[in-house]
């Protein structure tokens, strides 16, 4: 296979070339999305929380879990195993964000979670907007076009529940 579809969890043709800001965009991406759905997790164990936000919630995980299966193949591809570790910026939740997610209740949960995805969803975007500008490798590039295309949907559909719930 030459490439591949960004929404399938074949790895890339390793042969394609990657540079750093490829590896920098897929391993930062990869702890970036397994903190989204740790996130989610933490709101689908709630009682009381809206059915919307839950839907939502849902969804993030269902396209965030493949996408991090790809990003693992491609390192692999690339001889990259390790992981770096991510500070507090693009987006990532402090413990204490994590701890007022886990603390939250109800209503009061679903408003916390979606406060803290819009966050941490403008930090993909801008993540996927650097690895557009500055990387290689096509399938790389195309993945985070889809991200900056799929999270910016999602941060208006959040924006609105917002100020529905």
């Amino acid at each position: 296979m030459d490439g591949m579809d960004p929404g399938s969890s074949s790895p890339t043709d390793s042969a394609q070339p990657a540079n750093d800001a490829d590896i920098d965009f897929a391993m930062n991406m990869v702890a970036h999305h397994q903190q989204a759905i740790e996130m989610a997790d933490l709101l689908l164990e709630k009682e009381g929380v809206d059915e919307r936000v839950i839907t939502l919630a849902i969804a993030i995980k269902e396209a965030q879990g493949p996408e991090i299966e790809t990003m693992t193949a491609w390192l692999e591809g690339w001889g990259q195993d390790g992981m770096p570790g991510m500070d507090h910026g693009d987006g990532m939740m402090s413990d204490d964000d994590m701890t007022a997610l886990e603390n939250a209740a109800g209503p009061e949960a679903s408003s916390v979670f979606l406060e803290q995805m819009i966050e941490h969803h403008q930090g993909a975007i801008d993540m996927a907007e650097q690895e557009v500008t500055a990387g290689e490798n096509p399938d790389a590039i195309a993945l985070a076009q889809k991200i900056i295309e799929d999270q910016t949907a999602e941060i208006t559909t959040m924006q609105e529940l917002l100020v529905t719930i």
